[in-house]
């Protein structure tokens, strides 16, 4: 499988040093993003934050830790760090996922997605690119998506605290607002 270029460096420590949670992949990228911003190795300007998803909130997703085998896991939405590089080729950073971190962005694309020609309608992906240092100013999340209707966490929470900024609302629901 193919590593990243020669001369790549990682924008981000790897992976098993990342903060990550989850089922929380967009906190997980705003940690990533945030980690950036601190290091100042990269333009916080050639990352962005991809949110997946689409009307049905069914994108299968192929690769993904929590798979089994060659199937894919279907989430409602998933959040993942593209990075324009300045080099040949760009690269994907997916916590979730069982390839490469960082992937480059042709393998992540064909082993990940797949092709929108093989699969039903519904599962159809709509993308939306939101750049790093605009997300770091706009993500919020109460978390309330990830409670049940009795108030229960259907995943355990990150152990930090809820993620504010100053140009978002703390009631802010992240993952559906940027969609």
């Amino acid at each position: 499988m193919a590593r990243p270029e020669a001369g790549y460096e990682a924008a981000v420590p790897p992976r098993p040093a990342c903060a990550y949670t989850s089922c929380y992949c967009e906190e997980n990228v705003w940690k990533l993003c945030d980690y950036i911003r601190s290091q100042k190795n990269y333009p916080l300007e050639e990352f962005y934050a991809v949110f997946i998803s689409n009307d049905r909130r069914m994108i299968p997703l192929w690769k993904q830790k929590s798979g089994h085998g060659d199937e894919p896991v279907v989430w409602d939405y998933h959040v993942i760090l593209l990075h324009v590089a300045s080099g040949e080729q760009n690269f994907i950073y997916d916590l979730d996922t069982v390839l490469p971190f960082p992937c480059p962005f042709d393998v992540y694309s064909g082993e990940a997605f797949r092709s929108d020609d093989s699969l039903r309608p519904e599962f159809h992906r709509k993308i939306r690119m939101i750049r790093a240092d605009l997300y770091l100013k706009t993500f919020a999340s109460d978390r309330s998506h990830m409670k049940d209707a009795d108030g229960k966490w259907q995943k355990p929470p990150p152990p930090y605290p809820c993620i504010e900024t100053a140009g978002s609302s703390k009631k802010t629901l992240a993952p559906l607002s940027y969609l």
